[in-house]
């Protein structure tokens, strides 16, 4: 069982997002009704983007930073298939 617990998890791929200001916040909303929750706002200006020790994505702006929880190789996978899939619709 705990195995499942851990893979599920790791599969989930966790985020954070730190805002400077709430004044770089667009927008909140919590829908109970179907369970939406959506965030809104401005990371500014990107300063870097980076993986973090190959386990984490981090972009960093100068009103925020967006953390999550994505290996290096699950990305380059995601991109290597996003890539092919758009050249695919090109030949068509």
């Amino acid at each position: 069982m705990r195995g499942y617990m851990l893979s599920k998890r790791i599969e989930e791929h966790s985020f954070s997002l730190e805002m400077a200001s709430d004044r770089c916040v667009k927008r909140i909303s919590f829908q109970a009704s179907d369970g939406l929750v959506f965030f809104e706002g401005f990371l500014g200006r990107l300063r870097r983007v980076c993986i973090v020790e190959d386990l984490m994505l981090q972009i960093d702006g100068s009103n925020g930073t967006l953390r999550i929880d994505i290996c290096r190789k699950d990305l380059e996978d995601c991109l290597s298939i996003n890539a092919k899939s758009a050249e695919e619709g090109a030949r068509r």
